[in-house]
């Protein structure tokens, strides 16, 4: 079977800031936890203590919200890649148009998807498609790290904790659980590298990666979003690339001058 992936060209580098503008949630383990600590914790770095960003989480978010605004997520959206410009979706005849069919393949060919989920037309299996794009854990921003290491007025190292209480429907019994979170203000280094192939369309796969970062922004990142936790703001700061040339000469990221307009709400 032949490779569809093409040559690596181009690495695309995006970095950014992400702001908690509320308390953020993302869970860790519980193991060792002190007595009298939270009932759910937050993940931290097992070496510096800092709580951090998974960029499972931030990129898993992502593909989420971009499949539900095509309505196509779930097991399915990886069952069927095409060679073509149509997927098994539109062959098999659910409403699904050439263009609907070209807005799914581009998430697939972004974030991945599992070997035993790519079939073709006769349901064998075929060549996986890899994730182009690597988003990387999100440390926290020196600042914040500073600021939160030398507060008086958090529960825990860096982070506070939020009582909530579950209300018994039937008997009105009361249960308090305690969730750690880190707090509103709290800033993140973001970084993710996109890598472009022979043939790929650069502009469309970052303007994909913007709407997955504005939908983030506008919906929420961690746990227990529906109770207030986990908004976030997103800005862009620099977008930059190496290609063939780049890495034989040994020179250092260069500016990314394309045809992308980074949109507004995610402009530093």
């Amino acid at each position: 079977m032949s490779n569809n992936n093409g040559k690596l060209v181009k690495k695309i580098l995006i970095e950014g800031l992400i702001t908690a503008k509320t308390g953020l949630h993302i869970g860790g383990s519980s193991v060792g936890m002190s007595i009298g600590g939270a009932d759910a914790t937050v993940v931290r770095n097992p070496i510096t203590n800092e709580p951090y960003i998974p960029g499972s989480s931030l990129k898993g978010k992502m593909r989420s919200l971009l499949e539900k605004v095509e309505g196509k997520f779930g097991p399915s959206i990886g069952e069927h890649i095409q060679k073509g410009p149509l997927t098994e979706f539109v062959k098999a005849g659910n409403g699904l148009t050439e263009e609907d069919a070209n807005r799914i393949n581009l998430i697939v060919k972004i974030f991945g998807t599992m070997p035993e989920k790519i079939k073709d037309e006769n349901g064998n299996r075929i060549e996986e498609v890899p994730s182009r794009l690597i988003v990387r854990d999100c440390e926290m921003h020196q600042d914040s790290v500073t600021k939160l290491s030398q507060s008086k007025d958090t529960d825990m190292p860096f982070t506070e904790v939020k009582t909530e209480v579950v209300i018994d429907r039937i008997t009105s019994a009361a249960t308090p659980r305690q969730l750690e979170r880190v707090p509103a203000g709290a800033v993140f280094n973001m970084r993710m590298i996109l890598n472009v192939y022979d043939g790929d369309n650069e502009k469309d796969m970052l303007e994909k990666i913007f709407e997955g970062l504005a939908l983030v922004q506008n919906d929420y990142l961690g746990g227990k979003g529906t109770r207030g936790s986990g908004e976030v703001d997103i800005k862009i700061q620099k977008l930059l690339f190496k290609d063939k040339d780049t890495y034989e000469k040994s020179e250092t990221w260069k500016d990314y001058n394309n045809s992308v307009t980074i949109p507004d709400e995610l402009k530093s």
